[in-house]
Formats: C-alpha cells, sequence, structure tokens
C-alpha cells in the first residue's frame, strides 16, 4: 500500500489562480476538490447532484436567489441538487468541495470560467 496523508496546506501551496478547483481525492463517485476563491462566482446550478462547501481558511457566502448564508472556517453547506447558487468571497478564501465526479464548476450556467475537465494534484 503506497498512500499517504492528505495535507491540505500543501495542496493550497501548489497553486495560486483562484475559481480553478482541483481534484485531490476520490471516494466512490465522489470527487473531494480544493479550490481558492475570491470575489463573485457565476449563479449555476447541478441538476443531477447535490454540492458539498467545506470552509477550511477564510469566509465565504453562498448566496440564493432568496437570501444567502454565511460561512467561516470549520463550517460546511450541502447545496441541494438543483438549487441556484452563487459562491462568493470578499477575501481571499480556501474551500473543500465534494461533488460527483465529473460535475462542471459552472453546473448549468457555462461560460469564461467552465472548467471542462479538473487536473488533479
Amino acid at each position: 500500500m503506497d498512500q499517504h496523508p492528505i495535507n491540505f496546506a500543501a495542496k493550497f501551496n501548489l497553486f495560486s489562480e483562484f475559481w480553478s478547483p482541483k481534484i485531490i481525492a476520490q471516494m466512490n463517485d465522489c470527487h473531494f476538490k480544493i479550490a481558492k476563491i475570491q470575489g463573485e462566482f457565476v449563479w449555476h446550478s447541478h441538476p443531477e447532484t447535490d454540492e458539498t462547501f467545506i470552509v477550511i481558511r477564510g469566509k465565504m457566502q453562498i448566496h440564493f436567489r432568496e437570501g444567502a448564508i454565511n460561512l467561516g472556517e470549520g463550517e460546511m453547506f450541502i447545496v441541494p441538487m438543483g438549487v441556484e447558487h452563487k459562491p462568493v468571497a470578499k477575501q481571499e478564501c480556501h474551500i473543500l468541495m465534494i461533488e460527483l465526479a465529473g460535475t462542471i464548476n459552472t453546473g448549468d450556467s457555462g461560460g469564461q470560467r467552465t472548467i471542462e475537465e479538473t487536473v488533479w494534484i
């Protein structure tokens, strides 16, 4: 067995760009992705899957058409499948997302921020 623990800080040190998720692990049909976020993302939904957000460092909001929730370090929220949302971070924030393998970051909205193939780090 050639397995090692995954160190979040070491993985976050491997990249600097915002809104560019990286896969760090897979469990069954789910990918564990990390991302650095700052500013506003796009409104989108994932019609086929829930999406889990866990804040590792910093603060973020998840906007919904009917309001928003605030997340701080060590907090998590699951956006139910099909619910339109927009992640926002006023300052740099490091997050872990758990979602079905193959889930596109911009969901059903597409656009410039779409990453067709998420890389492993």
